[in-house]
């Protein structure tokens, strides 16, 4: 089962989510929190997977409470992960989102199907983004942003090969397009990416691609190689899901 925390300031919000994880054969909704703060204190006594996190919330926002969870001073033990709640498609959101380590954004307004495939997606250790959140947002992100010197070492313990899947894996390429593109197995990508994850102590490819992109690893505008290059639409967190 995978335990979840719903969290959002709206009373009707919660209960209609509820509403919808709890009718799912693999998921239970643990408990309910009306703002971060609160939100922090149930994660400490419920222990879930997974936490649904609204943005906007009084008392302490979704990306406050989403840092504390998440970020060098959390909870000893497995952080659940996350992810953001928003009736809002904002750049500064899901960049801000990113940023704080969740590892989804969805829109409130997404049909209950996305959602319970979020949550599975997400719980399964994968990345999840709205599909409306391209490449394009991510390199907005780090082209804003002064690149980090600290986080450009830690591509020195990886392969060259490794090196060569990551930057693919940061343009939007598909695990089984990164396979054609070097020619070797999908299993073998699959192989790759999850080991470049652990030695960078990644939770999920979309942290990897931010990283890409903060260390110089690729730069913002780079494209997939022309033989194996992925249509516009292509370049979405579908292409980052696989």
């Amino acid at each position: 089962m995978i335990r979840t925390l719903v969290v959002d300031d709206q009373s009707m919000i919660r209960v209609g989510i509820k509403a919808i994880l709890d009718a799912q054969d693999d998921i239970t909704v643990v408990g309910e929190a009306e703002n971060g703060q609160i939100a922090i204190q149930r994660c400490r006594s419920l222990r879930p997977d997974l936490v649904l996190m609204d943005v906007r919330m009084p008392v302490l926002d979704g990306l406050a409470a989403t840092r504390a969870l998440l970020g060098p001073d959390r909870l000893p033990g497995h952080p659940p992960r996350v992810i953001m709640l928003t009736t809002f498609d904002i750049d500064d959101y899901i960049y801000a989102s990113l940023q704080a380590g969740a590892s989804g954004f969805l829109l409130k307004d997404s049909e209950p199907d996305d959602l319970v495939r979020a949550v599975r997606v997400v719980a399964g250790g994968e990345a999840l983004l709205s599909p409306s959140v391209t490449r394009r947002l991510i390199e907005n992100f780090v082209e804003a942003r002064p690149q980090q010197p600290a986080k450009t070492t830690a591509l020195n313990g990886l392969t060259d090969r490794e090196r060569e899947v990551l930057r693919l894996v940061a343009l939007g390429m598909s695990n089984s397009e990164i396979a054609a593109a070097l020619f070797i197995s999908e299993q073998t990508i699959k192989t790759h990416v999850s080991r470049i994850l652990q030695k960078l102590s990644l939770r999920d490819r979309v942290q990897a691609v931010v990283l890409s992109y903060e260390s110089g690893l690729v730069k913002p505008g780079s494209r997939a190689p022309s033989s194996t290059s992925v249509p516009e639409a292509a370049v979405t967190p579908a292409s980052l899901l696989s």
